[in-house]
């Protein structure tokens, strides 16, 4: 065997051998810089932006293997989307009689064609302001992506794992849990992952409303799952659980549930959506649990607002900058479609609103779009001076309101 032949079978094994910590590396520069060019250029970042997802939790193995064949070539991974982007008929047959007229022109506004749904939620009440889409808001859902990294944050301070700033051991460097809400670091909540474990991943994320109905009397409201036994090591284990969401099912309403619960320092509501403005008027808000989270939110908001300011959902602010506005983006895929969600707070001059973008459908959709299009609410109202005419919500009295 020539030297020839032999240098390129030794560079074939080391490959194979090595893939794993190959992509686990490449996934991060690649969305490091793919959250720098989305801010740049919108739609462009968009296919790196996905293949960050779907080449880490299912493409890695084969992606190696053939640059191993191919004898040191490189083989692009180009993912193929087969799900529609955009719809014409985003509204057909909402129920609409009992919104905030003016917040749902908004999000109307913001989605324009695109294939997602907009949820607004008064926080302190747990009442849906407008739900836009509401086929695509009350169904089974879709994978968090990596909003799933707010349940498992929360989780890490409870159990006293980190702080806002305790660094991180991580590999070739260290980051805290303000930097890795911000930029979305998978390589730091697959390690909190593992550390916690699935069954303690499993009570908090329950505990926070996943795998339950988030409304009351919603109807066709369907239910996000949640799994009973971790992800097989082979595909990632807990630690891909807590990164990306794989296999589990979330739906928007649960995921507006736990911003508001975030929103409103540890109430967890029911969300309710009145049909008819005598609904509106004898509305009553109902909590299905506390969470003792209040004590933790100091060290989640610096991230959250982090991830507006400088992080993965800074393309929000293109938009919009009037005040500020905390959240967590999602991007990930599944056979053919891809999946951008952006869930977000903010301390208007009327009391707080809990908002909700999910998009579905294919290279257009990511995390820093929908981030992008919550901007253009904000603005929407803004322009509007529906801060400046509408009477503040305030708080509901504990005392009136149910408890489940």
């Amino acid at each position: 065997m020539s030297w020839v032949m032999r240098w390129a079978a030794t560079l074939a094994l080391g490959l194979v051998a090595a893939a794993p910590l190959q992509a686990t590396t490449s996934t991060k520069v690649h969305r490091r810089s793919s959250s720098k060019v989305t801010e740049r250029s919108g739609h462009h970042a968009a296919g790196t932006h996905a293949r960050v997802a779907t080449n880490v939790h299912r493409s890695v193995h084969g992606a190696a293997a053939t640059r191993a064949a191919g004898h040191g070539r490189h083989h692009r991974y180009v993912e193929r989307f087969s799900a529609a982007s955009y719809n014409e008929n985003l509204t057909e047959g909402d129920i609409t009689a009992g919104e905030d007229p003016v917040v749902r022109q908004a999000a109307i506004a913001a989605l324009g064609n695109m294939n997602g749904t907009a949820i607004a939620i008064n926080p302190l009440t747990g009442r849906i302001l407008a739900m836009v889409n509401q086929r695509l808001a009350l169904s089974p859902g879709a994978e968090p992506c990596s909003t799933i990294k707010l349940t498992v944050a929360l989780a890490a301070l409870k159990e006293g794992l980190v702080t806002a700033d305790t660094p991180v051991s991580l590999p070739g460097f260290h980051m805290t849990l303000t930097d890795a809400l911000a930029k979305s670091n998978n390589l730091y909540f697959e390690k909190l992952g593992r550390e916690l474990g699935f069954e303690r991943v499993k009570k908090y994320a329950n505990e926070f409303g996943l795998g339950e109905l988030a409304g009351y009397n919603i109807r066709g409201e369907q239910l996000g799952e949640y799994p009973d036994e971790p992800l097989p090591e082979r595909l990632g284990g807990v630690g891909r659980m807590c990164s990306f969401g794989e296999s589990v099912s979330m739906t928007p309403l649960q995921l507006g549930a736990l911003v508001s619960a975030i929103a409103n320092g540890g109430t967890l509501y029911y969300l309710q959506h009145p049909e008819t403005p005598e609904q509106v008027a004898s509305f009553t808000p109902r909590v299905k649990r506390m969470l003792d989270i209040a004590p933790l939110l100091p060290e989640m908001s610096p991230g959250m607002q982090g991830a507006v300011l400088y992080g993965t959902a800074r393309s929000l602010r293109a938009n919009f900058d009037e005040f500020p506005v905390l959240g967590k983006t999602g991007t990930c895929s599944n056979k053919g479609t891809r999946y951008g969600w952006f869930g977000a707070y903010a301390n208007t001059p009327n009391g707080p609103i809990v908002t909700v973008i999910f998009l579905s459908g294919g290279r257009p959709m990511f995390g820093p779009k929908a981030a992008e299009l919550t901007g253009e609410f904000y603005r929407t109202l803004w322009d509007s001076s529906y801060f400046q005419t509408k009477q503040s919500v305030a708080a509901v009295p504990s005392a009136s309101a149910h408890t489940e």
